[in-house]
């Protein structure tokens, strides 16, 4: 019911799709009739005018055989790729409150086959599992309708023919086919993860050495999902045999029962090969029943993993009643503590302190220490388990989580960047930011002489994760992108990990110039720039251990001296 749920809006385009397939196979039926009694009748040698309505007849059915399947195919296209691009747009505005807290344990490769493959796979479901068997279902009822316009039995016949094609061959197919379906979709997705691995990690495996293990599971998994491919071709085929068969066997039913009442004088003749060919015709409608039930099962498959993902709480709720956004930018944690799974030690204990509008707070400890984790919670990309934040005197919670991220800018040692020009990474952060705007960002994080020095100034295409950067370059762009968003808060999460000390200085005073007027919270492990900070929290395994200026900590001779000594 949620999969029909999901097509409401495309209900009667669907309803008029099956309605053109069954005006399609209708005409097929109505044009081979014609074309039987056309010939048969013109074996006696009739006159010309006893054959006018049969003429018109083949005429009208082979146009409109012709007209209705353009239309059904236009009608189903249409509907196949809105419906796609509205299942996408649904999955991805689903899964967007999942991130990063329920997606940290997701492999990219298994999200991605679940946005192309799985989804892909409903679209199946809706064009290929719905309409066919509606479409059948008008054929059978035209086709008993057509033949006991001449006898019953005859009618009987051809339904009971139709009724073994068109449920027994699903049934039998199904039942040899189970599991296959699901086994198609499971295995496809772990070939996209590895796949994504490889491409991903192909320098680190090739540096590793470990090129052949990962190229072995490729295989692996790619001759498993052959196997499962092999085994739905097959079954494919021998549905199509027996179908074929059926339609043959229907065609001497039909004359065993017809036969008997030509010689009776029951039935005249002339309609023998007529009844033949339009019972063999209507089998067009019953013959994609069996594949309708192997999408079927793939399809359900896909939708338990899509909904799957749809169904999982998000880690943050915006709360009923929302207050408006800040109109201060003041931050203060009180008591905060928190753990990312329940019974694991906590990541953050007990964390106190208040960022004024304008100051500039260190965090800094070794790796592990919780400094990462306290800006996702200032971000709201989780929860907070115990003590409070508060933004602008009032509770972060109050707040809805887009309203929070639009006060604060993150400034990352992964910032992504994505395979586009310099100019649309930089929009990024303000879609509408006019030229000047973007020169001013630029020139701010001090990349105009870099961006001015190529080719193609801001339409330079930079590849995926800007791989044609170096670090340095990198981080300025992510720099100039968080003056543009132009938030009063400005988090920073190792902005100069993996930079030469000579571009890490000079970044760090690229952003402290840039952003004097802003409240500033660094999370760091380089004790640099640290003269220039109003306080330095000094954090290990999850709690304060130390606060001051740089100078008090230095003469305190406790954690953060021996990190100052060890930075060399």
């Amino acid at each position: 019911m949620r999969l029909l749920r999901l097509v409401a809006p495309f209900r009667w385009w669907i309803v008029l799709a099956a309605l053109l397939g069954f005006a399609t196979v209708g005409s097929s039926i109505g044009l081979m009739a014609t074309s039987a009694y056309i010939i048969a009748k013109a074996a006696l040698h009739p006159p010309l005018a006893d054959l006018q309505v049969a003429i018109v007849g083949v005429r009208f059915f082979g146009l409109a055989r012709g007209v209705f399947r353009y239309l059904e195919r236009y009608v189903s296209h249409q509907v196949t790729f809105r419906l796609l691009a509205r299942l996408r747009v649904w999955f991805y505005r689903a899964i967007e409150p999942l991130a990063p807290a329920r997606l940290v344990d997701r492999h990219s490769g298994d999200l991605l086959s679940r946005i192309l493959a799985d989804i892909g796979s409903l679209e199946q479901f809706y064009v290929r599992v719905i309409a066919p068997p509606a479409v059948a279902g008008l054929t059978l009822a035209l086709t008993v309708w057509l033949m006991g316009r001449f006898s019953g039995r005859l009618a009987a016949s051809a339904g009971l023919m139709l009724l073994l094609a068109g449920l027994g061959l699903p049934w039998l197919t199904r039942r040899l086919g189970r599991g296959v379906g699901q086994a198609l979709t499971e295995t496809r997705a772990r070939l996209s993860a590895a796949l994504v691995d490889t491409v991903q990690g192909a320098a680190d495996l090739l540096l590793s050495g470990q090129e052949a293990g990962q190229r072995q599971k490729t295989d692996r998994l790619g001759r498993e999902l052959a196997h499962w491919q092999a085994r739905e071709t097959a079954l494919s085929g021998f549905h199509t045999a027996l179908a074929e068969m059926l339609v043959d066997w229907t065609a001497l039913v039909i004359l065993l029962v017809a036969i008997p009442q030509v010689n009776r004088g029951a039935l005249d003749g002339v309609y023998l090969a007529l009844l033949v060919l339009a019972a063999m015709s209507a089998f067009e409608a019953v013959l994609p029943l069996p594949e309708a039930w192997q999408n079927l099962e793939a399809s359900l498959t896909a939708a338990r993993r899509l909904f799957e993902l749809v169904d999982a709480p998000p880690a943050v709720a915006d709360p009923p009643e929302p207050l408006p956004p800040p109109a201060r930018f003041d931050l203060s944690v009180r008591g905060l503590t928190f753990r990312y799974r329940p019974g694991e030690p906590p990541a953050l204990q007990e964390v106190s302190f208040r960022l004024a509008e304008g100051a500039k707070i260190a965090l800094v400890g070794p790796s592990g220490a919780g400094k990462s984790t306290l800006l996702h919670l200032l971000l709201r990309f989780w929860e907070v388990e115990q003590g409070q934040i508060r933004l602008g005197g009032s509770d972060l919670r109050r707040y809805r989580a887009e309203d929070v991220r639009r006060v604060m800018a993150l400034v990352s040692q992964q910032t992504h960047l994505f395979n586009g020009t310099i100019r649309d990474n930089l929009r990024l952060a303000r879609p509408t930011a006019t030229e000047a705007e973007l020169a001013a960002a630029v020139q701010k994080a001090q990349l105009d002489a870099f961006i001015q020095s190529l080719p193609d100034g801001y339409d330079t295409w930079i590849g995926e994760q800007g791989v044609r950067l170096s670090g340095g370059e990198r981080q300025r762009v992510a720099v100039a992108r968080a003056l543009l968003q132009n938030a009063p808060i400005l988090l920073l999460d190792e902005p100069t990990a993996n930079l030469d000390p000579d571009t890490e200085q000079a970044l760090l005073e690229t952003i402290f110039d840039a952003l004097a007027d802003r409240s500033i919270l660094m999370a760091t492990h380089r004790l640099v720039g640290m003269d220039r900070m109003d306080e330095i929290l000094v954090l290990r395994q999850g709690r304060i251990v130390e606060r001051g200026r740089h100078v008090d900590l230095l003469e305190a001779d406790g954690l953060y001296r021996f990190l100052w000594e060890r930075r060399f």
